[in-house]
């Protein structure tokens, strides 16, 4: 399974972060190999629309099974992301990317879709 974390760092300790179309990076975690790969999301900073759009392709692009983040998509990106076979959980605000996992895999998270 691939998972993607929005988060404001690159390892298992980095802070998650709570948004999703202006998140800092994507973090990929593929469970098969047990590898971490990071992508910058900074061209969304000086967007003043359609981050979250953007966001969600470039996501797509990935081919995910599973988003984990805080507070979730907006309207707009959720139309996208819901047209896939992706699951998108939220609540993992305040988490590390290694307690956003854990809260996952315990089905501790909210199901945005």
């Amino acid at each position: 399974m691939k998972i993607i974390f929005t988060a404001k760092g690159e390892n298992w300790d980095s802070p998650m972060d709570p948004r999703f179309g202006r998140m800092d990076m994507l973090v990929v975690y593929d469970e098969d190999s047990d590898k971490l790969e990071t992508i910058t999301n900074n061209e969304t900073e000086a967007m003043e629309h359609g981050a979250g759009l953007q966001t969600a392709q470039k996501v797509l692009d990935l081919n995910p099974d599973v988003i984990i983040t805080g507070n979730g998509a907006g309207q707009k990106a959720l139309e996208i992301l819901k047209r896939s076979h992706v699951k998108m959980y939220t609540g993992a605000g305040d988490m590390s990317l290694k307690e956003a996992y854990e809260a996952f895999k315990n089905d501790k998270l909210n199901p945005q879709f």
